[in-house]
């Protein structure tokens, strides 16, 4: 550098920086452009829609799933058919689909909408259900590959209505519930309680009250038929009505409750009766989850109470079809 000649101040030195940088970053995306004009497209396309079903997995399994719904157990509040989202990180998400579940300070309460695995679901093994699962995922419900011998949906997952909560006692009388709850000395009606707390869910029933003599009749014909007895005349003439919707729980009850009338010695018929007779007892940890149809759903009536860490998710929206849309209550 000669004596006279200036030395380049910090203005000059920024600048020579800056052209530098956007001289480099200029060269990497003509190379990156370069590289994406020699990709193969079909190759291009297949990174685009691994990227795409990636993320689709990771909304679904830790964030916000999609289901159908199947049958008509929580009608009029979902319907068959109904595409809705669940909430799957209010009670903490599972790590991987049916393996270890994350836990989470907020734990289903009663009158939440839930979804969890059925209980007498049979597994066809770990590798495909998660496959199912995945693809099930991929598809937001549309495609379900677990399928019984006629083609019909294997109902792995359920949902229902966390009716009944840890303490709870709980009896049903033609097919009306009540609660006796922890630390109460009185029974409330299921609809005077759901009126007293403001919710806007119905109860539906199929079967009208009228049909219970026909339904109860049928129960105690069917126990002298199980003894090897005959069917008293009167009793098979009441037991003729038509009964369409019946309420299997109410016949069970008639039936074992004749049965142990019968066979009074026999006191498996008092054990089974009991269980009528007493109803449900909740223990701490669990919800008894029902169907709002209750003359078309198999719900904890049958399966028992599930452990609140078996909840999977919460009722969200229903998103189609697109006269349905709301939030599910």
């Amino acid at each position: 550098m000669s004596p006279n000649a200036k030395a380049p101040d910090f203005f000059d030195r920024l600048q020579i920086i800056t052209e530098s940088c956007l001289t480099r970053r200029k060269r990497m995306r003509r190379i990156k452009k370069e590289k994406q004009k020699a990709k193969n497209p079909l190759l291009d396309w297949l990174e685009a829609f691994l990227w795409a079903a990636g993320m689709v997995l990771l909304i679904n399994q830790y964030m916000v799933q999609a289901y159908q719904i199947p049958s008509g157990s929580m009608i009029d509040s979902l319907n068959i058919g109904d595409h809705v989202f669940v909430n799957k990180i209010v009670y903490g998400p599972e790590l991987l689909p049916g393996i270890l579940k994350l836990p989470s300070p907020v734990k289903p309460k009663r009158n939440d909408i839930i979804i969890f695995e059925n209980p007498s679901y049979i597994s066809r093994g770990p590798v495909f259900d998660i496959a199912q699962r995945v693809i099930y995922m991929l598809t937001l419900s549309l495609v379900d590959i677990d399928r019984d011998e006629a083609g019909e949906p294997r109902v792995h997952f359920l949902i229902k209505r966390a009716v009944g909560a840890g303490g709870d006692r709980i009896v049903m009388e033609r097919g009306e519930m009540s609660f006796n709850f922890a630390g109460e000395d009185r029974w409330v009606t299921e609809r005077e309680y759901i009126k007293a707390r403001g919710w806007n869910h119905k109860i539906s029933r199929l079967m009208p009250e009228r049909h219970y003599p026909v339904l109860e009749a049928a129960g105690q014909a069917a126990a002298w038929t199980d003894m090897g007895l005959s069917v008293p005349e009167k009793l098979r003439t009441q037991s003729a009505g038509n009964v369409r919707f019946p309420d299997y729980l109410a016949h069970e009850k008639s039936r074992l409750e004749t049965l142990r009338k019968i066979s009074p010695h026999e006191k498996r018929f008092s054990v089974l009766f009991a269980r009528h007779r007493l109803g449900w007892y909740v223990p701490e940890g669990r919800m008894l989850p029902l169907g709002d149809n209750r003359d078309n759903s198999r719900d904890g009536r049958y399966f028992g109470t599930v452990r609140e860490s078996k909840v999977l998710g919460k009722g969200l929206v229903k998103y189609w079809p697109l006269r349905r849309i709301g939030r599910i209550l």
